[in-house]
């Protein structure tokens, strides 16, 4: 790894419904959002649904717009990319959806699917796009005889191969992977993981991977960033999370995983009511109104991102919640 990191996003904000000419509430789906993502990082993206985890990846890439912040990739600001410019970025970074069978066109066969980003981008003849198509079907398990066939003749564990597939045709540097697995039956998840796993070390690739599912993102991930209502609560090393949380809120996630053992003694926080509405947030820190352990002081400021060990980070006000 370099010492610059590939990606750095500096104080992200998106607000859907915002503008001169909407009314309404304002939706803000993230706020003062920054991380780094080194060379050949894994860095999960974990939170409750409603956090604001997919906003965070398709804001990377430009797929929503941000209300402010920057996205640098190797130091050039994404957000201020013209519409050329971002296409020709794309060929560097890619998305991996979550659903495998909306995210690929039913009127089009395979081939045409996995050869469309190259045609736009213009590269190699149409017989360098297919042989491109049939080697990234073999990186991806899947035989070369699925260019001629249709979406509808998959499963959804093949589907999602060939949406990886498909990402990886451009080569590019950096991917997002959205829920990759959420949207398939348990006795694939575990397949994709490991092929996404195995493909990340072979083709030395960085990646954002989104989940709500802690024991994938501790299988696959080097560090993690715990997201609330569009705010980070936590970034830390895997190793360090998962075995020393330093915010209520993680701690309340990881005594989630079930336990492989049903017997052993183990400790469940609960977190009462749902998670707030990103148009109604509460004053201070987002969490507060869940949190057990919330003091008077937690309505009235938001806790900074600090750095509590080396490479850990928490946004809480407290600090005599360690173990």
């Amino acid at each position: 790894m370099t010492d610059t990191p590939l990606l750095s996003v500096r104080s992200l904000a998106k607000h859907f419904g915002a503008g001169a000419f909407r009314r309404g509430p304002v939706v803000r789906a993230l706020d003062d959002i920054s991380f780094d993502i080194a060379h050949g990082e894994v860095v999960g993206l974990v939170g409750e649904s409603g956090s604001g985890k997919t906003t965070i990846g398709r804001s990377v890439l430009r797929l929503v717009e941000p209300t402010s912040g920057e996205v640098r990739f190797e130091g050039a600001d994404v957000t201020s990319l013209s519409g050329r410019e971002m296409r020709r970025q794309r060929r560097r970074m890619q998305y991996i959806f979550q659903d495998p069978f909306a995210s690929l066109s039913p009127r089009m066969t395979i081939g045409e699917i996995l050869t469309e980003g190259l045609r736009i981008q213009k590269i190699g003849t149409r017989q360098d796009r297919l042989a491109q198509a049939a080697r990234m079907l073999e990186a991806v398990e899947l035989p070369a005889d699925a260019l001629d066939r249709y979406a509808h003749e998959f499963s959804g564990g093949q589907r999602q191969r060939i949406g990886i597939a498909r990402a990886l045709m451009l080569e590019p540097d950096f991917l997002v992977a959205d829920e990759p697995v959420s949207a398939l039956d348990v006795s694939v998840q575990a397949q994709i993981v490991n092929l996404l796993r195995d493909l990340q070390a072979r083709m030395g690739l960085t990646m954002l991977f989104i989940s709500h599912d802690l024991a994938v993102v501790e299988f696959m991930c080097d560090r993690v960033i715990v997201l609330y209502l569009g705010r980070i609560m936590e970034i830390a090393p895997s190793e360090q999370l998962y075995a020393e949380p330093r915010h209520p809120y993680t701690r309340a996630l990881l005594s989630a995983i079930p336990s492989p053992d049903p017997d052993a003694p183990r400790h469940r926080e609960i977190l009462a009511g749902d998670i707030p509405s990103p148009a109604n947030p509460p004053s201070g820190c987002v969490f507060r109104t869940r949190c057990p352990h919330a003091l008077l002081r937690c309505a009235e400021g938001v806790p900074p991102l600090e750095e509590v060990a080396p490479g850990h980070f928490k946004a809480c006000w407290r600090d005599d919640l360690q173990e």
